[in-house]
């Protein structure tokens, strides 16, 4: 039984990366056993599930269909499991996706408590500033900063965090503060993914809203590197309070136009769709609800 259900989830892992290395590495075992145990599950079954070329993996039109079988199985099985046991108590593995800026500053500080609480499971972090495919990485949930692409989700509300928009105190030195939206046009702006559009922030005050056109001076692909280039005085960056929280704390950066809002950024917790969420995954979002909004 356990060489089937490690024949099953090996076969969901190939499916979804495409590659018997990916896996191979993912589980810490070789690519010929990977390629014999998926031999051996598509002989048990008597259909080809996958094709194999130079290039990738790809699922037959039975490997897809059983594909969606097996992890509805998995997941199942993993809900029994965790049911049977009758204590909060989790097992087995949890794959985490979020941006990485938000991940090192705002997750990793608060996961010691729920490791510590639930020492039987291995979580695995997967950070990037761009949005990862949740069903392909093998994600079990997935943070999401802002509005939510994919409307067949199931997902929950975190929590929120304001907008705003700072800049060192020598590049406010050099370049004068300003005092109201329509000053920024004449400052350079240091663009990010936590970023509102390139060409133009938009604020509100007291019921009356305003939109400026800003000189995109740098443009970046990483939150890091947004906030790093404004405590190097390039120029005024945008972004979430939970992006520069700790360089507005040392004085780093200065926080700008103070009374002007550029709106809340919400941030939800997203479970991969087209299967059960995992018992861990739903105890990690309850956690960061918790923790996030203290």
């Amino acid at each position: 039984m356990n060489d089937k259900l490690q024949a099953l989830r090996l076969f969901v892992r190939v499916a979804r990366t495409g590659s018997f290395s990916a896996a191979a590495r993912e589980l810490d075992l070789s690519q010929p056993s990977v390629s014999r145990i998926i031999a051996a599950l598509e002989k048990d079954v008597g259909e080809a599930l996958v094709t194999r070329t130079t290039r990738a993996v790809t699922l037959t039109e039975v490997g897809s269909d059983y594909l969606l079988r097996v992890e509805a199985i998995l997941a199942s099985l993993e809900e029994a499991d965790h049911a049977a046991r009758g204590s909060r108590e989790l097992r087995g593995s949890l794959r985490v996706a979020m941006p990485s800026s938000f991940g090192v500053r705002e997750i990793v500080p608060v996961m010691p408590g729920f490791l510590a609480r639930h020492p039987s499971l291995n979580v695995s972090l997967l950070m990037s500033d761009q949005r990862q495919d949740t069903v392909k990485e093998g994600v079990d949930v997935a943070l999401r900063l802002g509005e939510l692409a994919d409307s067949s989700a199931t997902a929950r509300t975190i929590g929120r965090t304001q907008r705003l928009i700072a800049a060192s105190p020598a590049y406010l030195k050099a370049r004068g503060t300003p005092g109201t939206p329509a000053d920024l046009s004449s400052h350079a702006a240091i663009v990010g993914p936590a970023g509102t559009s390139a060409g133009t922030w938009s604020f509100r005050k007291d019921g009356q809203s305003a939109s400026v056109r800003i000189d995109s001076r740098l443009t970046v692909s990483v939150n890091e590197a947004a906030i790093a280039a404004a405590v190097a005085g390039i120029g005024v960056v945008t972004t979430a309070l939970w992006g520069c929280r700790a360089e507005l704390a040392s004085g780093s950066l200065v926080r700008l136009l103070a009374d002007w809002e550029m709106g809340d950024v919400e941030v939800h917790g997203m479970f991969t769709p087209g299967r059960p969420p995992k018992p861990a995954a739903r105890a990690l979002v309850e956690y960061l609800i918790a923790e996030l909004r203290r």
